[in-house]
């Protein structure tokens, strides 16, 4: 297996523990504390871009050389603006669309634009993120 794809399998195994953090959180912020769904989508989606940049960083790219304090708030930047914009705007968006366009339950909704925005958080990480050092 190629260090790519066990990257792959890392970055979703962490990604489904993601999954229950944004749905956990989604679940208190707009099924317990009544915030609108699209805000209650956009903190939960917070809430786990930072559980998975935390992961990401000790566990799936843990074979590149941290650089210091400096290199991790770069990766952390990189990340929030690369995964935490495909993350939050694509998942705000893709609930709309899904809960008020085609009445899907938001849950669900929540679910179909996690799956959807996977691919491409990959990619902005592996190649933009935790990119190895020249």
């Amino acid at each position: 297996m190629t260090s790519l794809a066990r990257r792959w399998i890392k970055f979703n195994f962490v990604g489904a523990i993601g999954f229950g953090v944004q749905m956990g959180a989604f679940a208190v912020l707009y099924g317990i504390l009544g915030i609108g769904k699209l805000w209650a989508t956009g903190l939960a989606v917070e809430t786990a871009v930072l559980h998975n940049f935390v992961w990401h960083e000790k566990f799936t790219w843990r074979h590149l050389p941290r650089g210091g304090a400096r290199g991790v708030l770069g990766r952390m930047l990189r990340f929030h603006a690369g995964n935490g914009l495909i993350s939050i705007g694509g998942n705000v968006l893709l609930v709309k669309l899904f809960a008020d366009l085609l009445h899907i339950n938001p849950y669900f909704g929540n679910v179909l634009a996690i799956a959807l925005c996977a691919l491409a958080n990959f990619a902005v990480s592996e190649w933009y993120v935790f990119r190895a050092p020249r």
